[in-house]
C-alpha cells in the first residue's frame, strides 16, 4: 500500500483582504454593482425611506398651524430739517453696520418687554404657560416666569434685513393670524416710538443740562466784569470811549502843549518886533498893538481933531494965542497919552510873553505827569488785559451755551425717529407652517436619503459573502462555485437536496455540484486531484451535504467514489444516510477493524462510506497518525474520487491535521450568512500547514435573489439559463 505525503510549504496559500484594501480602492465603479446592491436591499431601502415620509405626512397633519405677519421699517436715509442748529441726539448715518444693530435692537428683550407690556400678553395664556399654575410664591419665581414669558414671545420674533437694503422685515408667527398681524405691527411701532423717545430724552437732558450750566455760566462772566471794573477802579484805569482818561488827558496836554508853545512863539515874536522898533527911534505908532488898539485909535481920532484946530487957530490967532497954546497943550497931552498907551502895550506884551511861556510850562509839566500815569496805568493794564480775556471767554461761553440752549429749546416737540414703516403687518390669509408641499418635499428627500444611508451603512456593516467576485476581491481566493438553496430553484416543498441529486441527474442544482467538481479537479494546473478535504469555518453551513451530493455527482458520471467522514465531534454523514455500523475510520486507523469491514456501500448511489461510529481517541492521536496516512494511500489506489468530510476550523484543530493529506481543500461559505472576519480568520489557520485550498464554494444561495443583486457571480444571470436545465 503506497504511502503519502502531506503538500508542501511551497504549496500553502495565504488568504485575506488585499494590504490597504488598496485593490478595491482601485476598482472602477460599476453601476451594475451599485444597482445590484441597492436592489439587494431594496426592502431595507424601502422600510427607512418610507418610515421617514410617512413620519413628515404625520408630523405635517399633527403639527399646529402657525401664521406669520410681516411689518416693515426702513432706515431713513433724508431727513426734513425744519429748525435751525444740529439735533441734540445726531441722525443715524447710513452704513452696513448701523442696520446690522438695529435689527439686533428689535431683537432685545427691552423692545419685547415693551411690545408684552403694551399688548398685554402677560396675561394670554398662548404665551404666558404659568397662569395655569396661579401667580408665582416668591419673587425668584416671579422673575423666571417673567423671564419665560419674553423667550416664549421672543420665540415667535424674525428680524431680517432685506438684501442689502436699509429695510427691516420684522416676522412674528403666531397660533392666530390677528395675533401675528397684531404683535408684529406693535413691535414695529414701538422701535420708531423708541427713537422718538430716546431723542426727546436726550433732547430734554441737554436742554436741562444746558440750563444749569447757563446759570453757572451766567454768575461767572458777572464775577469776572466786576473783577474787571474793580480793577479798573483800584488802578485808577478810567475810560471814557475806547480810551482811557489818562490817554485822553494827555492828548488834551499834548494839543494844549502845542498851542502854548505856538502862543509863547507868537507872544515873543510880537515882543521883540515892538522892542526892536522901538529901539530903532520909532514912537510906537507903527507896532503893530498900537495898530489895533482902540485907545491908541480913539486917542489919534483926538489929536487929529486937535491938531485940525490947531491949523484953524494957527491960521486965525497964529502960534502964541491962547487957544493955539490950549491947543497945543491938548496935542501934548493927546501925545503923551498915546506913548504911555504904546508902553502900556509893550509891557502887555511882555507880560502876555511871560505869561504864554509859564502857561506852556505849566501845560508840559502836566503833560510829563499825565505820562508818568500812563506807564503806570499801562504797567496795571496788563494784568487788566488778564481779566478782560477771562471776561470776555466767559462771556463767549456763555453766549455758545445760550445759543445751543435756544436752539435745543426750539427742538422740543419736533423729534422725529430714524425710521419709518413702510408696510403694515396685515393678517396673513394663510398658515405660514407646516408648509404641507415643503415638508413632504423634505420627507421625501431626507427618506430616500436615509434609505440610501441604510443601504450603504448595512453594506458597510454587512460581513457575508454573497458572490464570486467577493470571493475573489474580499478573500483573494479561487471561486469554486455556487451550490443553490434547493428550495430557490425547486418548487416542492420539502424536497432533500441528497435524494434530489439522484432523482433530478439533469437539474440545475444537480449541475452546480459537477461544476463544483469540475473547479476541484482542475485546481492543481495539471496534477490529478484524488482526494479532497471538504470544511468551512463554522458549523451549519452545508458540509455534510455538500459532500454527499459532490460525491453521489462523481459516481453518476462513473467514477469510484468514496467518503469519509472525519468529524469526531457531529458525525451527521451516517445519520443522514442511515446507517447502522459498528465499526468504522476510528477503528480502521487504529487497526481494530479491517477496511473492508467498515466501509459501507450506498445503495442508491455506489458511494462507499466510511463512517464514525465512535470517538475513543483525541484528533492528534487519530489524524497525524501514520494509521490515517496510510489509510488516505489505500483509498487513493482503490477510488477514483475520496472525499473527507471534516469538522469546521474554527471550532477544532481537527482539519488542519487532516488537509494536508488531501490533494485540495473544499472551503465552504455559507450564501450572506457567514462573516467574512471568520472565514479569513479560518482560512488563515490553514497557513503553513501545507494544505492546498482548491476553491471557495457558496452554499444554500437563493437563486431567486441571486438574480437579483448577485452581479459579479455567474448566478446573477440564472434566469437566462435555468431552462437549459430539465427538473
Amino acid at each position: 500500500m503506497n504511502m503519502v505525503t502531506p503538500n508542501t510549504p511551497a504549496e500553502t496559500q495565504t488568504y485575506g483582504p488585499p494590504d490597504g484594501y488598496a485593490a478595491g480602492l482601485t476598482e472602477q465603479l460599476d453601476l451594475r454593482r451599485l444597482w445590484a446592491m441597492f436592489r439587494r436591499r431594496l426592502v431595507l431601502f424601502a422600510a427607512v425611506a418610507g418610515a421617514i415620509l410617512a413620519a413628515a405626512i404625520i408630523f405635517t397633519l399633527v403639527a399646529p398651524r402657525q401664521y406669520t405677519a410681516t411689518a416693515s421699517v426702513m432706515l431713513n436715509t433724508r431727513q426734513q430739517d425744519v429748525t435751525p442748529g444740529r439735533s441734540v441726539l445726531s441722525d443715524l448715518p447710513k452704513v452696513e453696520g448701523v442696520v446690522d444693530s438695529e435689527v439686533e435692537v428689535l431683537k432685545s428683550r427691552e423692545l419685547t418687554e415693551r411690545v408684552i407690556q403694551a399688548l398685554k400678553l402677560d396675561q394670554d395664556v398662548t404665551f404666558n404657560k404659568a397662569l395655569k399654575d396661579g401667580k408665582p410664591k416668591t419673587q425668584a419665581d416671579a422673575d423666571l416666569q417673567h423671564t419665560k414669558l419674553v423667550d416664549t414671545v421672543q420665540d415667535g420674533l424674525k428680524i431680517s434685513r432685506a438684501g442689502l437694503t436699509f429695510v427691516i422685515n420684522i416676522d412674528y408667527t403666531a397660533p392666530s393670524p390677528q395675533m401675528a398681524a397684531a404683535i408684529a405691527e406693535k413691535y414695529a411701532e414701538i422701535y420708531l416710538d423708541n427713537q422718538t423717545e430716546a431723542k426727546v430724552d436726550a433732547t430734554q437732558q441737554a436742554t436741562n443740562l444746558l440750563n444749569s450750566r447757563l446759570k453757572e455760566l451766567a454768575d461767572q462772566v458777572q464775577k469776572d466784569d466786576a473783577a474787571v471794573q474793580q480793577y479798573k477802579i483800584d488802578h485808577g484805569l478810567l475810560s471814557a470811549g475806547a480810551s482811557s482818561l489818562t490817554e485822553q488827558e494827555i492828548s488834551n496836554y499834548n494839543i494844549q502843549l502845542s498851542q502854548a508853545k505856538a502862543q509863547v512863539a507868537e507872544d515873543q515874536a510880537r515882543l521883540a518886533i515892538a522892542r526892536r522898533q522901538m529901539a530903532n527911534g520909532s514912537t510906537g505908532d507903527d507896532v503893530g498893538e498900537a495898530l489895533a488898539s482902540p485907545v491908541i485909535q480913539r486917542l489919534r481920532e483926538q489929536r487929529a481933531e486937535v491938531s485940525g484946530v490947531m491949523a484953524d487957530l494957527a491960521g486965525r490967532y497964529g502960534p502964541r494965542h491962547p487957544e493955539m497954546l490950549k491947543a497945543k497943550r491938548q496935542l501934548a497931552d493927546i501925545d503923551a497919552q498915546i506913548q504911555q498907551e504904546i508902553q502900556r502895550l509893550v509891557s502887555n506884551l511882555q507880560a502876555q510873553a511871560q505869561v504864554s511861556q509859564q502857561r506852556a510850562a505849566a501845560v508840559a509839566a502836566s503833560a510829563n505827569g499825565a505820562k508818568s500815569d500812563l506807564v503806570q496805568n499801562n504797567q496795571a493794564a496788563v494784568g487788566l488785559a488778564e481779566l478782560q480775556r477771562q471776561a470776555d471767554a466767559s462771556r463767549a461761553l456763555y453766549e455758545s451755551y445760550l445759543s445751543r440752549f435756544k436752539d435745543t429749546s426750539n427742538q422740543q416737540g419736533m423729534e422725529r425717529p430714524d425710521a419709518e414703516i413702510v408696510t403694515h403687518a396685515k393678517q396673513p390669509p394663510e398658515p405660514s407652517s407646516p408648509k404641507v408641499a415643503l415638508n413632504l418635499a423634505l420627507g421625501l428627500m431626507l427618506g430616500l436619503g436615509a434609505g440610501l444611508g441604510s443601504v450603504v451603512v448595512a453594506e458597510m456593516i454587512d460581513a457575508g459573502i454573497a458572490t464570486a467576485q467577493d470571493v475573489e476581491r474580499r478573500l483573494r481566493a479561487p471561486f469554486a462555485g455556487s451550490v443553490p438553496l434547493l428550495s430557490s430553484v425547486v418548487p416542492e416543498k420539502g424536497v432533500d437536496p441528497i435524494t434530489y441529486i439522484l432523482q433530478k441527474p439533469f437539474s440545475s442544482f444537480t449541475e452546480s455540484f459537477r461544476s463544483l467538481r469540475t473547479s476541484l479537479l482542475n485546481a492543481r494546473q495539471g496534477e490529478p486531484v484524488k482526494v479532497v478535504a471538504v470544511t468551512s469555518s463554522l458549523p451549519g453551513e452545508g458540509k455534510t451535504t455538500t459532500t454527499i451530493c459532490l460525491a453521489r455527482t462523481a459516481a453518476q458520471q462513473g467514477s469510484k467514489v468514496v467518503i469519509v467522514d472525519c468529524d469526531l465531534r457531529r458525525p451527521t454523514l451516517g445519520r443522514m444516510l442511515q446507517l447502522n455500523r459498528t465499526v468504522g475510520l476510528i477503528e480502521v486507523i487504529s487497526g481494530a477493524a479491517t477496511l473492508e469491514e467498515a466501509l459501507v456501500t450506498d445503495a442508491d448511489s455506489n458511494v462507499s462510506i466510511l463512517p464514525i461510529v465512535s470517538a475513543n481517541a483525541t484528533p492528534e492521536d487519530i489524524f497525524r497518525s501514520g494509521g490515517m496516512q496510510k489509510l488516505i494511500g489505500t483509498l487513493r489506489q482503490q477510488y477514483d474520487f475520496v472525499v473527507l468530510d471534516t469538522p469546521p476550523l474554527l471550532p477544532v484543530s481537527d482539519t488542519r491535521s487532516i488537509a494536508p493529506w488531501a490533494d485540495v481543500t473544499l472551503f465552504l461559505v455559507r450564501w450572506r450568512r457567514t462573516p467574512k472576519h471568520a472565514v479569513e480568520t479560518a482560512l488563515r489557520s490553514l497557513d503553513g500547514t501545507g494544505a492546498l485550498v482548491g476553491g471557495v464554494a457558496l452554499t444554500q444561495v437563493d437563486m431567486k435573489q441571486q438574480t437579483k443583486v448577485g452581479f459579479g457571480d455567474p448566478a446573477y444571470y440564472y434566469s437566462q439559463y435555468k431552462d437549459y436545465y430539465t427538473s
